[in-house]
């Protein structure tokens, strides 16, 4: 079919096209129009393609061989990748040069055309990789014992997060080797210890070794002999405090081997005569200079420094003994020393300032030494008696010379505040972790508030609370609705509202502590706010007045907002009670909770007083007969109504409800006095007249908490109508 007049054909538009694939497909085409033309296809007039049109078309015919003329230039005329840019074409689209140009500000702009640009990102290490290239630095120190190369091997690794399963997997690997390797790892952890792997990291490498006994004596059967030695070694050398021991102790299971270790290494090596020096040969020493004997070092240059005071000299011998990674032990020794004699103090000092401000000691190396000595504030305080008075002065005159930083001024200073405490103390947590230890296996109340009374120890009171939670957060549902369940029980009845309000703030400011052994830590703490006030032990207005108690950014206070948020849900009582899944106890004190509700009702409706007095005995649960005395007051003041404080007096009278419990379950309404007001107006009023009325009655003491009712006066004209 021919085409249109004033239109290409088919075979000239293909000819116009070739124009940009290259001069090969030219000439095909161009050999293919000139026998369409011969043969009368053709029949647009010349004019419709130009003179200069018409012109080409003839040449074509006529100078194929011309154009089949290979190019001298040695240049490919095939265009380039993209499109154009080639011998004998037009250039790419929108391009002059054969580059092609891509404007940003074009409506069309599309960025995929932009060229790619490779940018490193660091990639965060999981701790399987880790772990392969952890396995491979041991098997290189033990053949090479390069301390330093093995220091910046592991700084070079990275994730210090991950440093406790190089600790682990040290001594493991050292475990089923000969002594040589032994001491090797021993010396290692020294060496590394404070200035690449953190103590919280050490630390928790022994935990999880301790841990892990079990499995390790199925392979090596005396593991817990040598690992025995290691923890022992560790204390010796200072990198583990002697309270690791005990601490660690409590929290593992019963019967385990890690137990055995802890209890062999202080027996047979720690508590031995001459136990530094016996731990230190154990393996036969070390072929280079041992943690023993650099300590021996510096305090041999200290002491002489002390008598001849000549700083160049000592810093001399610092700089000779070569132990860069080691000198927060120079700090630690320098300022036991400046403690133990005052006349070297001024010189202890000058040297101390003398090396931070040349270099020669490190910030970093100056703020370890200052916290190992926190850390073992406690036993030099046995000798010393004012070293935690004198360790809070240096303290501060290091931060107001510059050469200790302020924020860790702050946190040595609380840990000194955390760590000093007395003899006395220390045995009631040792007898309060034996009592819980044994309600968690009895689920026995009556006998926990047997056990606090024979203690006799009320100042104690919030450490109990304190441990009991801490206990119950590293343990299963059961336990946590037990330590939930005891604590309602022991409010009001054992201990006052004050110790448990305190014991959940020191909860809250060592938060970030206790999470680095409780992972769920947060979680768990805030359930057992938010259950305290379900509970009605803790009034919702603590949280806002712990909360402006706390540091900004602590963890606390994350805490605090997490249990608001809780308690601010639809159907927050019932879901907070339910969190661990209930239980017996738990279910108890509840059902107990809706069945006082539900006789004083009954009662305030027409009851009759001995039947209700009978239930309230069926209740069989005398340590909660201050909720009893508590809703009584509520319901009295909600309905106006004082019939139900005839129930009171008559359990007063005869006994069934105990003058403690009376004056705990008026306690407790007096705490939510506050909350009581929003929809009770004169709740304040009303309190300070059934105070008043029963105290004449006789059924509560003369001397109930007059300092408290001092706030809540009772207006004349009250006392008049009365």
């Amino acid at each position: 079919m021919a085409a249109p007049v004033g239109f290409l054909t088919e075979e000239q538009r293909k000819l116009m096209r070739s124009a940009s694939y290259g001069r090969e497909v030219m000439v095909d085409e161009s050999s293919k129009l000139m026998r369409s033309v011969s043969h009368g296809h053709h029949t647009m007039p010349e004019a419709a393609l130009g003179a200069g049109g018409a012109k080409n078309l003839n040449a074509g015919a006529s100078s194929e061989a011309k154009l089949d003329r290979r190019s001298n230039s040695g240049k490919n005329g095939r265009p380039k990748k993209g499109g154009g840019g080639g011998k004998g074409t037009w250039g790419s689209f929108l391009s002059a040069d054969g580059v092609l140009q891509v404007d940003r500000n074009d409506p069309n702009y599309d960025s995929e055309e932009e060229p790619y640009k490779l940018v490193g990102a660091p990639v965060a290490q999981s701790l399987e990789q880790f772990k392969e290239k952890v396995a491979s630095l041991v098997e290189e120190y033990f053949a090479s014992d390069d301390v330093t190369s093995m220091a910046t091997d592991l700084r070079n690794l990275g994730s210090p997060n991950y440093h406790h399963y190089f600790v682990k997997k040290l001594v493991s690997m050292a475990l089923d080797r000969h002594d040589r390797e032994k001491e090797m790892a021993s010396v290692l952890l020294s060496a590394l210890y404070a200035d690449v792997i953190e103590p919280d990291q050490l630390a928790k490498g022994f935990r999880n070794l301790l841990e892990s006994v079990d499995d390790l004596s199925l392979d090596i059967p005396d593991a817990v002999d040598i690992l025995a030695v290691f923890l022992a070694r560790a204390v010796v050398d200072d990198i583990l405090p002697p309270a690791f021991l005990s601490k660690t102790q409590k929290v593992l299971a019963e019967g385990s081997k890690g137990i055995a270790v802890i209890q062999k290494a202080e027996k047979s090596y720690l508590l031995a005569p001459h136990h530094a020096e016996v731990v230190e040969r154990k393996w036969g020493g070390s072929t280079h200079t041992t943690v023993a004997e650099v300590q021996a070092k510096i305090v041999a240059l200290l002491k002489e420094y002390a008598e001849g005071g000549d700083k160049a000299e000592a810093c001399c011998c610092i700089r000779e003994l070569n132990v860069p990674f080691f000198h927060h032990e120079v700090v630690k020794k320098a300022l036991v020393l400046a403690m133990e004699e005052k006349a070297a103090e001024a010189k202890i000092w000058a040297l101390l300032q003398e090396s931070a401000e040349e270099g020669l000691i490190t910030s970093s190396q100056m703020a370890k030494g200052f916290t190992r000595l926190s850390d073992s504030i406690h036993d030099l305080a046995l000798d010393i008696p004012d070293a935690k008075e004198m360790l809070e002065v240096f303290t501060t005159r290091a931060v107001d010379e510059g050469w200790v930083s302020a924020p860790f001024s702050r946190a040595v200073t609380s840990e000194l505040a955390a760590s000093v405490e007395t003899k006395e103390a220390r045995i009631f947590k040792l007898k309060a972790t034996t009592i819980i230890q044994e309600y968690f296996l009895s689920d026995d109340i009556g006998e926990v508030i047997l056990s606090l009374e024979d203690l006799a120890a009320p100042d104690y009171h919030a450490t109990f609370v304190k441990r009991l939670i801490t206990l119950a957060m590293d343990r299963k549902n059961r336990e946590k609705e037990m330590a939930s369940v005891l604590l309602s029980a022991l409010y009001a009845e054992v201990i006052p509202i004050a110790s448990i309000a305190r014991a959940f703030t020191l909860l809250l400011h060592s938060a970030e502590d206790t999470a680095l052994d409780i992972p769920c830590a947060a979680n768990e703490l805030a359930l057992f706010l938010a259950r305290a006030v379900v509970d009605d032990i803790l009034a919702p207005l603590y949280l806002e007045e712990i909360n402006e108690q706390l540091p900004e950014g602590c963890l606390g206070r994350e805490i605090v907002h997490m249990a608001q948020s809780v308690l601010s849900a639809r159907h927050a009582g019932e879901r907070i009670l339910r969190c661990w899944g209930g239980g017996g106890t738990g279910q108890a004190v509840e059902d107990a909770k809706d069945k006082i509700k539900l006789l004083l009702e009954e009662f305030e409706a027409g009851g009759e007083l001995a039947e209700t007095c009978q239930c309230i005995r069926d209740l069989d649960m005398p340590f909660f007969h201050h909720e009893v005395v508590k809703k009584a007051l509520v319901m009295a003041m909600e309905k106006k109504n004082d019939r139900v404080l005839s129930l009171l007096r008559e359990c007063a009278q005869e006994g069934l409800i105990n003058t403690s419990q009376m004056v705990k379950g008026f306690r407790r309404v007096l705490d939510t006095l506050d909350d009581l007001t929003l929809d009770i107006p004169d709740a304040k009023e009303k309190a300070a007249l059934y105070v008043e009325q029963a105290k004449q009655e006789g059924w509560l003491k003369p001397s109930f908490d007059e300092n408290e009712m001092s706030k809540f006066t009772v207006p004349n004209d009250t006392k008049k109508g009365k």
